[in-house]
């Protein structure tokens, strides 16, 4: 596959690891064995992080919108959304069932039980047709999905790592009362996606 954004992140955030600073060696041949398993470790640490990327991406906050098909799904269990709600033209649903009809500003207080719809400011949508789908994805084949434009909604590695900053993505450690928030520390998560980043974005076999 073509992954021209890899060769973009690794120049951005991984040259110098990747032997690419000046007076390194440029192939594999030319490096010594002490640089060759520093560039193993490098891959085996980006691997690693991105075993607890994958984690946060296929946890229930993040894939019950990251779905195949054109309904989001719903709960810690993530089953498919009550009231037949469809992702719609722009994925903020459809005309007379908007995702802002239910989900409003900000999540209700706990008072209002389980069936009250969570929130966030302006933001409720799913993701364009096709693109950053997490359900039942291997994880090889999540990670390639992540740095192919034509599957990430044709993403950079900048704008990958720029919506980790996104309100509905850091909605998911905190999503009101009855849904389980992401297990793994925010902070955690954006530590392994610059590990995994500057390690060239490896992806696991």
């Amino acid at each position: 596959m073509n992954r021209p954004i890899i060769a973009a992140a690794a120049a951005i955030v991984g040259a110098c690891a990747l032997g690419a600073c000046g007076g390194h060696p440029n192939t594999v041949e030319d490096r010594t064995p002490s640089m060759r398993s520093d560039l193993a470790a490098d891959r085996a640490a980006g691997l690693a992080a991105f075993e607890t990327v994958r984690g946060v991406l296929q946890h229930p906050r993040c894939q019950n919108c990251h779905a195949p098909g054109d309904a989001p799904l719903s709960g810690n269990d993530g089953h498919v959304h009550d009231q037949h709600v469809l992702r719609g033209p722009t994925g903020h649903g459809t005309a007379g069932a908007e995702c802002s009809t239910c989900h409003g500003p900000s999540n209700p207080r706990s008072a209002f039980g389980m069936d009250a719809a969570p929130g966030k400011p302006r933001v409720w949508r799913m993701p364009p047709p096709g693109a950053f789908i997490f359900v039942g994805r291997t994880p090889h084949a999540l990670c390639e999905q992540l740095l192919n434009p034509e599957l990430n909604g044709h993403k950079d590695m900048v704008a990958l790592r720029n919506h980790i900053e996104a309100p509905l993505v850091s909605w998911g450690w905190a999503p009101g009362f009855g849904l389980a928030p992401v297990s793994t520390p925010r902070d955690r998560y954006i530590a392994a996606w610059d590990t995994w980043m500057a390690a060239g974005a490896p992806c696991p076999n």
